[in-house]
């Protein structure tokens, strides 16, 4: 589906990314991690092309991303940005429709409101549909976002999602709905890409791990074989046990000693 191939960027002579590849399939989700500084939103800006790549290729569906009309592009991929500052007046369901602008005209159809109006619901918000979005937490504000971006993609056939630091300011219960639904999205045929800050949620739920250091890819593959102690005190400076307990179905990380400085 995605297909990023050798890239490298940088600004101004700074190397911010060098010679980073990975692929993801659909119904795959995929966990981009790694310390702040790493690359990781930088490489989400590539992916949804908000920058270009210095050198390499990102293909999307064997296309160069490059080549894509904006609106073909934003009817095939959904991005969820770590920052969406709205201080407008708009309504929750009017930030939701913005989902659903790739695919009108002037006004929305019957099926478009359909479409927000279960999206909402996706997300546990459809009380808050004419509430005004300034008015929100914080983290009722990341989920109506969460809501506009399932909203995009809902009816594409092999769509992308982007999502950088997607449950940002959400409490624990709405960070656990918002990855069971982001794997429901791979279970229908989608491909998920997330910068993921925690590491118990990535390795419970993704299929496959990238995890940056400096810029670079660190380590790649399943989120067993990447998010092992040893990978994890390199990248992150931390020194941490996997442990699984008995009443758990998945293994947790929990930190072992005191920090340690990440090696350079």
């Amino acid at each position: 589906m995605i297909q990023v191939s050798n890239v490298h960027f940088g600004v101004k002579g700074r190397k911010l990314l060098s010679n980073v590849s990975f692929a993801a399939k659909p119904g795959e989700f995929w966990s981009i991690i790694g310390a702040n500084g790493a690359g990781k939103s930088t490489l989400m800006k590539l992916l949804s092309r908000e920058h270009s790549p210095t050198s390499g290729s990102i293909t999307f569906h064997g296309k160069d991303l490059k080549k894509y009309k904006l609106k073909e592009l934003a009817q095939r991929r959904a991005v969820l940005a770590q920052q969406n500052s709205i201080t407008l007046a708009f309504t929750v369901l009017e930030i939701v429709l913005m989902g659903r602008y790739p695919f009108y005209d002037t006004q929305p159809t019957r099926r478009d409101l359909e479409i927000v109006d279960l999206c909402l619901k996706k997300v546990g918000i459809s009380e808050f549909k004419n509430r005004l979005f300034p008015t929100l937490s914080g983290g009722e504000q990341q989920r109506v976002q969460v809501a506009r971006t399932l909203a995009q993609i809902w009816e594409v056939k092999e769509g992308l999602i982007l999502l950088d630091e997607p449950t940002t300011g959400m409490d624990l219960l709405h960070q656990y709905e918002t990855f069971q639904l982001a794997k429901e999205m791979t279970e229908k045929g989608f491909a998920v890409v997330a910068v993921v800050h925690d590491l118990n949620l990535a390795l419970q739920y993704a299929d496959q791990v990238l995890m940056m250091k400096g810029g670079e890819t660190f380590a790649s593959g399943s989120a067993e074989t990447v998010l092992t102690e040893e990978n994890i005190k390199t990248a992150f400076g931390l020194t941490v046990r996997i442990i699984q307990p008995d009443h758990t179905h998945f293994p947790i990380i929990v930190p072992d000693t005191a920090p340690v400085q990440a090696s350079v």
